[in-house]
């Protein structure tokens, strides 16, 4: 059975709850897909606003983060249980702006994969290489490493039904895309890491997202390819096009 499409929306620190609900509004009719999972990661503020101003579409909600505690004194924080009560069904986790900017390693981003699945929430987990790392031959041993210290046991079970998002860095916001061969190679790769951390039938059933610089011109190409299964949208997911991303055949 084919994998479904999923195409995500990472809004980082963009839209105030009132342009949030705006945005919402104005994608809703250009977002309509039968075949195509449709998520919104949205800043913490603005969850509660688009779960309401979503409600009867086709989309679901994520948030961009989340800590791997249940509760206490962790100023600034949120728990999985304050996503799910708020409506909350994915979670961004590990991506290159939150590994790099707030310095957030592997061993933490372990914590939170496990304790979103623990709790139900759906994983985007994020991986990607940096230019210099890409330009020295050692982009599949670095996502490797990421995938296999970030899936540190996670059940076979539990990574069927996740999402992994492939961000090359270098490509992210910087309007350099990385090639329709470039990209697929490297989703394939993770496919194949997965098959050797479990088993072949985990392989097929996880779903692959490219992400960096994904715009309404080259989504179809990109999501055509056999492991790639949709996209991690940036920029352009706080725009109309996101519609035609959505709706790229």
């Amino acid at each position: 059975m084919a994998r479904r499409k999923i195409v995500a929306g990472n809004w980082k620190m963009n839209m105030t709850p009132s342009q949030a609900v705006e945005l919402c509004n104005t994608l809703k009719d250009l977002v309509k897909s039968d075949d195509v999972d449709v998520v919104y990661c949205v800043p913490a503020i603005d969850i509660v606003p688009v779960v309401e101003a979503v409600k009867g579409t086709n989309v679901e909600v994520g948030a961009e983060n989340m800590y791997f505690e249940e509760k206490g004194a962790y100023t600034g924080e949120i728990s999985a249980d304050m996503l799910l009560d708020a409506g909350v069904k994915y979670v961004i986790i590990g991506h290159s702006e939150r590994r790099d900017y707030f310095k957030e390693c592997d061993c933490l981003l372990n914590k939170k994969v496990k304790k979103a699945l623990e709790k139900g929430l759906i994983p985007i987990l994020c991986c990607g290489e940096t230019l210099e790392q890409r330009e020295m031959g050692v982009t599949m041993d670095w996502i490797r490493l990421q995938i296999k210290s970030d899936l540190a046991d996670v059940t076979a079970d539990q990574v069927k039904g996740m999402v992994i998002a492939y961000e090359p860095i270098w490509a992210i916001g910087t309007g350099k895309t990385a090639t329709t061969e470039q990209a697929e190679e490297v989703c394939k790769g993770i496919r194949e890491c997965i098959a050797e951390m479990y088993d072949t039938d985990t392989a097929e059933a996880v779903r692959i997202q490219y992400g960096g610089s994904v715009n309404a011109g080259n989504a179809a190409e990109l999501f055509a390819q056999p492991d790639i299964d949709g996209g991690l949208v940036g920029g352009a997911s706080l725009k109309a096009d996101f519609g035609k991303i959505v709706n790229y055949k």
